[in-house]
């Protein structure tokens, strides 16, 4: 029986640095770009110059400029270099993009964009949820809620509790278009969550919200989950101090 060599091991760690150096070079640059710091229409350096002056490999910065054009961030043209696109084209909804955003001081008018399609979508998805849910769907949600009252908000624990909750419901409707949100929605939570917190403490407790929700959801009544959730989000979006304006 043939032993795995050594240098397999080996390898996979270098591959594994490799990983984190190159998203580490696409989360800089990300975070420069959704910032303004690139601003639309400039053009980031060559590999050549970059790879010198950092002291990376221009493999590792070619592979993060490719993670950023797949995020819709820069195009690559040959002798044209790597230019920074139009914001219209950046996907804003990936997890990674909001967080980099996030980094920086987003404007009121992207936190109303983004608390506005959480009210289109959320309060339908809660709907759904009290219709499909099943146990395990509510006994996921339970242990989350349990963690978001032991930890609180304001700490890490009680963050990823609440990711969960909103993951684990938009689970329940069954529905695979909705729950392809989950990743975005999840980091819309986590990083409006911290952002409310960057100034000042939470200026209330929400968990009593998600309880509301959540034995609505439990109760089976569609319309009841509905409206708790479209409660929960404009609370949310009112801790922040920018209210959606009335159309």
């Amino acid at each position: 029986m043939s032993q795995k060599p050594v240098q397999d091991y080996h390898s996979s760690e270098l591959f594994d640095k490799a990983l984190r150096l190159h998203g580490s070079i696409a989360r800089d640059l990300g975070i420069a770009i959704v910032t303004g710091r690139h601003p639309p229409g400039s053009v980031l350096s060559s590999e050549v110059d970059f790879a010198e002056r950092h002291h990376v490999s221009r493999t590792a910065y070619r592979e993060a400029v490719r993670i950023l054009a797949a995020k819709g961030l820069v195009e690559s043209r040959p002798k044209a270099g790597t230019r920074i696109n139009d914001p219209s084209r950046w996907h804003i909804l990936d997890p990674d993009v909001l967080a980099w955003t996030f980094e920086g001081e987003p404007s009121h008018a992207f936190i109303n964009d983004l608390f506005e399609l959480r009210l289109v979508l959320e309060p339908a998805a809660a709907e759904l949820a009290a219709k499909r849910r099943t146990g395990e769907h509510l006994a996921q949600m339970g242990h989350a809620l349990e963690e978001m009252a032991r930890h609180g908000l304001a700490t890490h624990e009680g963050q990823s509790a609440d990711q969960a909750f909103h993951a684990t419901l938009l689970k329940a409707t069954h529905n695979a278009s909705l729950n392809s949100l989950a990743s975005t929605i999840s980091a819309a939570v986590r990083w409006t969550t911290i952002y409310k917190q960057r100034k000042r403490k939470l200026p209330r407790d929400p968990v009593p919200d998600h309880r509301v929700l959540f034995d609505a959801v439990a109760n089976g009544d569609g319309p009841a989950a509905r409206a708790a959730m479209s409660n929960l989000i404009e609370l949310a979006l009112a801790d922040i101090g920018s209210p959606l304006e009335n159309e």
